[in-house]
Parts: structure tokens; C-alpha cells; sequence
């Protein structure tokens, strides 16, 4: 989101205003109080004596708490104001907003408080799209306050707004005739209510409980950041990201019904704020060192929505994990295909790596067993249903032209896949990363058969399977002319030639031949993908290269996360410590929360990193790339019982411990310890060798 935007969130509840706390809302801006996919609150306006406030600061106290301080409007010139207000703002089962006006003179002050309300209760696929309502609206005043509702058949959603002093309610808002003595002060607090009502009239949505509710939002933040690992290091920027992620990842929490009261991570603000199979899974193995029981959800609830029958219109298939979960109109009328939609290609394999990795963290051979027959499936569709070039690569192709996503891997926009040249290939596409994540699936469902389900033979076929799906990939993806993997397969076998950072996450997978790991990571690395704050999603010189453009050349934190996991698993800890350096740097500059993606201009152009203008933020599974950069800078790797450390830290972090690291062998610290020499003058730039100025701590 943009700088002039303030964000509170609470579990599946968020709202996104300007800097004076107002919401008005366009039928295609982002802002609002948005519950379940739909806006609840569109119109949100607070004036005294018919004008709109000026904003003096914004304090963001936690996720859930927002204050913002406003004086009236004196004209262009400012003159010290006479009377200020105080919005002190809560999302907590609704939103309660504190309304305080200051009297700072010496006398007495009558003043007519306003606050405009509306909603237009879009679906957010409505706000995207720029699409009409096709339902009908209703207002009521009454002893609880002002209602709003919309209503399409069955379909219903409502928004209460109530006060705690007197008002004059009608159907556009609340308006106080007030007298505030001198040197005093008037305080009311507005409710919003957003009701789901269901077959019974009872809400689906919670009903606020009040006051009491909020020290509880409160004490679960202190105890969440308290179980995590507690971090000590020499460069205080990375505490700030640190604690950031913590409590980023603690408001992006998601618990549908069939979670039973735990969460998952939710993909981001403000347009996924829902359960996404892919962000979910790479997420919680970013976490896994810090938040376990994130994975562990994560693990079961995806499992349960797990693929059972071929449904075109959903992409899905027996085994399949889903995409994405929605709750809005759009969803229920069926003119979206998210109840759910199974339309990636990537979640499936991904949910067997994390279930491996989760057991392997955590011990937890229970969930493993569990879950066995979901493992298998998801295994099964990997040969059964995503073979659909009939060469044994996972490819993908839309099923529902109109619906389905064009691009199923996580570059999923339209033109993220591309020939060097421009060209798009002709579906069904297999991505190279795709391939990778099926081997190491098969890899890891030959252990878990093995040690936990009690089928060798099962195990033997995965392992023979995978070790030829190895063989085969390394022949027909590598460019020999050009020493790095294709991109993709076009469905002529053909291979797509665009360089781009997808072969950071064959690193990742354990795919690469040990020969060609060098030439891969110096691509990754080099001059044309690596822009000095991290890897380009497309390199630099490609026909479709876009610094800012979503997937071909801009730079993502989680992307670059995995990419160093990657180079650590073939022993190449100076290269990722060296990304680690440049991302980590960059979070500085994004006061500790890493933004979905910034643009991909190079480091020696800009000296800063410069924003995405549409990037979710907060995000998880940027949110939680800095957790794995902890990981693979300390070189964390469960082995048994026991965890291994083996650090490699950029210059200029002397020195990190990260203490009461939970895992299958309670809890263990680790430390790292790097060299200090830093040269706040002229120095070499860590991508091209140039001497300049920079702010950067790292080399």
C-alpha cells in the first residue's frame, strides 16, 4: 500500500484509511472495513463544524490499534488551533473507534460533530474489477443505531453502527451537538458491527464484545513474540525487521471454522486476506523455526479442503490442494470460482515438502501418519493429473478460459513466462521450479513412507521415480549454449529461454546436478539478475524486463528467501549470505516490513530501494523472509535429534544469536559470528565492483 494509507488489522478483519482516519471509498479504491471479502464500511468521515481534519501523526501502536491525531482546518496558513482530536482506533470482532475533542483555550466551545457513513458491501472481486451490484440496499434507524444492508436472495451482509453518548442518527451517519469547557474534553465511541446473517438471522461473524476483549488481542501479541526465538545480533536494524516479522505474521493469522481455533498464515493486505495453499505452505516453512504451529495448521486444514473430484470450473482434482478460498458474493453467485479454487500447480508437491520438513523440525510423527492418505494423494496427482504434456513434467493449463489463471505456478500473472524474445508459450506450460518441487516431494514422501507408513515399496518406487525425473530434467531443461535452465517447456517440448530466478528455487529443491550448481548460482548472482538489493524475477536484457513491472524484474524478498536456501544447500553460504545482505538491507529502508516486491532497479541507480506501487504490505510470505534468511544465515538443519549450525554472516554483522530455538530437540540457541570491517566512505558495491557512497552495513 502507498504511504498515505494506515492499515489495522485483526485475524480475518482489516481496515485500510487515509492518514486522518477517514474512508472514502471509490467503487475501485482499496479502502474501507473489509470482513470475509467484502467491504462493510465504504464511507467513513469525520468533520467539525462541517469541515474535514488535518492530520498532525499517525501512531501505529500494534496491528490491531491505531491513533491519529487531527486539528481542524485554519486555512493554508497554519495558526495555532484552538481544539484537537484524537481517533484512537480498534479492530477487535469489529471496529471501535475512540472519538476525544481537546478544548485547548480559555473558554467554553460548542462544535457540530459529523461522521459521514456508507457502505457500498462490495465483494472484493468487485473492487479489483471495477463490477455493479446486483442486489438491492436497505437502511434502518433505530434504538441500536444506524443499520446498513445489502441483500441478494439469500445473500446478506450488514453493518451496525452504535454510539455510547447520545447522537442524532439518520440514515447517511451520526451527528453530536457538543460544549466543551474550557480546557476540556468530550469523548464518545463509535461501533461498527459487520454481520453475516445466516439462514437462522444469527450473524456468522462474531458480535463485538466490548472493552474487555482488547486486553486479550493484546496479551495473545506478548505471548506469541515471547515463544518465538528470542534474537541478539550487532546490527540493530535486523532486531527492528526481526520483531516486525513477529508481529506482522501474528496480525496475517487466519482461522476459517475449520481450523478449530488455530490459524494459518493469510497471503496478504489488502487484497488476500484469506487462506492461500501456496503463500500458506511457503510461509509456514519460513516460520518453522520460530512458529511451528503455523505449518501444523497449515498441514491439516489444507489437507481437509484437499481435491476430491475433477471440477473444470474450479480446476480441481482428486489430490489437488487448493489455491484460494473467498467468502464473498461473487463466490457464492459462482462468477468466481474460489469456494474453492484449485488453479495452482505448485501447492500440491509443496504440501508434501512441508508435512516432511514439519516432522523433520518437530518430531511430530502423529500429524505425518495423519495425514498419510492426503500425502499419497497429493503425490498421486503429481503422475495421475498434472502429467498433461505426457513426458512426466507437472505442466498446467486454465480449464475455464473466463476464471481460471492463466500462469498456475507462483508467478502467476499473465506475462510472468516468456521467451527472450517476448514470445508466450502455448499452453499446457511446465515450469522448471514445478519440476523441482515434485522431485523433492517424491524425495521426501519416500522418507516419510519409509520411516512412518510402513511401505518400502512405496518408498523404493518414489525414490526411482524421482532420481529419473532428476536424470531426465537436467537433459532436457539445461541450455548447454547458455549454462542455465529454461524457464519452462512450451507444449511442443520446445524450451522457453527467458533467464529468470526460478532456478534459485531448483537450488532449493535438490534438482540441480552438482556440476551445474556454479554456473547456476553465478547467474543467480550476476550482473543481469542480481540488482545489489536481490534477484530480479526476469533478468535485465530480457524482451519483457520491467524493473516495475509485477513478475518480470521486480525484486521479491520471499523469492530471494528460498534462492538462499538454495545456494546453502550446495555450499554456497558467501552467495547467500551475500542475498541475505542485500534484502535485509533493503528492510531498513521499508522500516523493518519487507513490501511484496520492489522494483528492480539497480542498487548503484538508486542507493535505495524503490517501492512497488500496488505491493500487498504486510505480506507473509515477505513477512517471513527474513526468518529464513536467519535460518540460512546461521545455517540452521535439523538432522535427527539434532540441530546442526553452521554459520556464514555477511560483513558487517559481527555477531547473531538466536536462543531458545524450538524443535524436536526442545529448545537449542545458536550463534554466528562474521567480521565487522565496514568502510562508511567510498566502497565497493557488492555487485559490480564500483566504489560508491552507499547506507548499506554489508559488503
Amino acid at each position: 500500500m502507498s504511504d498515505d494509507r494506515v492499515d489495522t488489522l485483526d485475524g480475518n478483519t482489516f481496515v485500510v484509511s487515509d492518514p486522518r482516519g477517514d474512508i472514502d471509498a471509490s467503487f475501485t479504491d482499496p479502502t474501507g472495513l473489509f470482513s470475509y471479502d467484502t467491504r462493510f464500511l465504504s464511507t467513513w468521515v469525520l468533520t467539525v463544524g462541517g469541515k474535514r481534519l488535518n492530520a498532525l501523526s499517525t501512531d501505529d501502536l500494534e496491528y490491531f490499534e491505531t491513533r491519529f491525531f487531527l486539528v481542524p482546518d485554519t486555512g493554508t496558513v497554519y495558526v495555532d488551533s484552538k481544539q484537537s482530536v484524537i481517533r484512537r482506533r480498534t479492530l477487535c470482532e469489529g471496529l471501535h473507534e475512540q472519538l476525544t475533542v481537546l478544548n485547548h483555550d480559555g473558554k467554553p466551545v460548542d462544535l457540530a460533530i459529523r461522521v459521514e457513513v456508507g457502505s457500498d458491501f462490495a465483494d472484493l472481486f468487485e473492487v479489483k474489477d471495477d463490477l455493479a451490484k446486483k442486489g438491492k440496499y436497505y437502511t434502518r434507524v433505530d434504538r441500536r443505531g444506524l443499520l446498513l444492508g445489502y441483500e441478494r436472495e439469500t445473500f446478506r451482509r450488514e453493518t451496525l453502527i452504535s454510539t455510547t453518548t447520545p447522537a442524532h442518527v439518520d440514515e447517511h451517519g451520526l451527528s453530536f451537538d457538543i460544549q466543551v469547557q474550557a480546557h476540556g474534553e468530550w469523548t464518545t465511541e463509535l461501533r461498527v458491527s459487520p454481520a453475516m446473517p445466516g439462514a437462522s438471522g444469527q450473524s456468522l461473524l462474531p458480535r463485538s464484545r466490548g472493552d474487555h476483549a482488547r486486553p486479550k488481542i493484546r496479551e495473545d501479541l506478548e505471548m506469541w513474540v515471547a515463544r518465538a526465538p528470542r534474537l541478539e545480533c550487532d546490527w540493530d536494524p535486523l532486531k527492528t525487521t526481526y520483531r516486525r516479522s513477529l508481529v506482522d505474521l501474528a496480525a496475517l493469522r487466519f482461522s476459517p471454522s475449520i481450523a478449530g481455533g488455530h490459524s494459518l498464515p493469510a497471503a496478504g493486505l489488502p487484497w488476500f486476506m484469506t487462506m492461500f495453499g501456496r503463500d500458506s505452505i511457503f510461509t509456514s516453512l519460513q516460520a518453522l523455526p520460530f512458529a511451528p504451529e503455523l505449518a501444523a495448521t497449515t498441514l491439516r486444514v489444507l489437507g481437509d479442503w484437499q481435491g476430491r473430484c475433477v471440477d473444470d470450473f474450479r480446476d480441481e482434482d482428486p489430490g489437488r490442494i487448493l489455491h484460494e478460498m473467498r467468502y464473498g458474493e461473487m463466490t457464492a453467485f459462482e462468477e468466481r470460482p474460489q469456494s474453492p479454487y484449485y488453479g495452482t500447480a505448485d501447492a500440491t508437491p509443496l504440501y508434501v515438502v512441508l508435512l516432511d520438513e514439519y516432522e523433520r523440525w518437530t518430531g511430530d510423527a502423529t500429524l505425518v501418519r495423519q495425514f498419510e492418505l492426503e500425502a499419497r494423494a497429493a503425490l498421486n496427482w503429481i503422475d495421475e493429473y498434472a502429467n498433461l504434456l505426457g513426458n512426466g513434467y507437472v505442466a498446467y493449463q486454465p480449464r475455464e478460459p473466463r476464471t481460471g489463471l492463466e500462469n498456475q505456478c507462483w508467478k502467476d500473472s499473465w506475462d510472468s513466462i516468456s521467451y527472450h524474445d517476448g514470445r508466450l508459450p502455448g499452453f499446457p506450460r511446465a515450469t522448471c521450479e514445478l519440476q523441482g518441487y515434485a522431485y523433492d516431494a517424491k524425495k521426501r514422501g519416500a522418507r516419510l513412507a519409509r520411516e512412518f507408513w510402513n511401505d518400502p515399496e512405496y518408498a523404493d518406487r518414489l525414490d526411482k521415480d524421482a532420481d529419473e525425473c532428476k536424470r531426465r530434467f537436467n537433459r532436457d531443461y539445461w541450455m548447454e549454449d547458455r549454462q542455465y535452465y529454461a524457464l519452462a517447456l512450451d507444449a511442443d517440448g520446445s524450451q522457453v529461454d527467458a533467464l529468470a530466478s526460478n532456478m534459485g528455487h531448483l537450488l532449493w529443491s535438490g534438482i540441480v546436478d552438482d556440476a551445474k550448481a556454479e554456473a547456476v548460482a553465478g547467474h543467480l548472482l550476476g550482473r543481469r539478475l542480481f540488482s545489489g538489493w536481490g534477484v530480479r524475477t526476469l533478468a535485465e536484457g530480457e524482451a519483457r524486463f520491467n524493473p516495475i513491472g509485477y513478475h518480470v524484474g521486480t525484486v521479491w524478498p520471499f523469492d530471494n528467501s528460498f534462492i538462499a536456501w538454495g545456494l546453502r544447500r550446495y555450499g554456497f553460504k558467501e552467495e547467500a549470505a551475500r542475498l541475505a545482505a542485500g534484502i535485509l538491507d533493503a528492510a531498513d529502508f521499508f522500516e523493518g516490513r519487507l513490501p511484496e516486491a520492489f522494483a528492480g532497479y539497480d542498487r548503484a541507480l538508486t542507493k535505495y530501494p524503490v517501492r512497488y506501487p500496488t505491493a500487498c504490505s504486510p505480506q507473509a510470505w515477505s513477512t517471513g523472509a527474513p526468518l529464513l534468511f536467519l535460518r540460512t544465515m546461521l545455517g540452521l538443519e535439523p538432522l535427527g535429534d539434532h540441530l546442526v549450525v553452521d554459520p556464514a554472516l555477511p560483513v558487517g554483522i559481527g555477531r547473531i544469536e538466536l536462543l531458545d530455538i524450538p524443535g524436536r530437540w526442545g529448545h537449542i540457541d545458536a550463534f554466528g559470528r562474521g567480521r565487522m570491517e565496514v568502510d562508511y566512505g567510498r566502497r565497493l558495491h557488492p555487485q559490480l565492483g564500483d566504489p560508491v557512497r552507499e547506507k548499506s552495513r554489508f559488503v
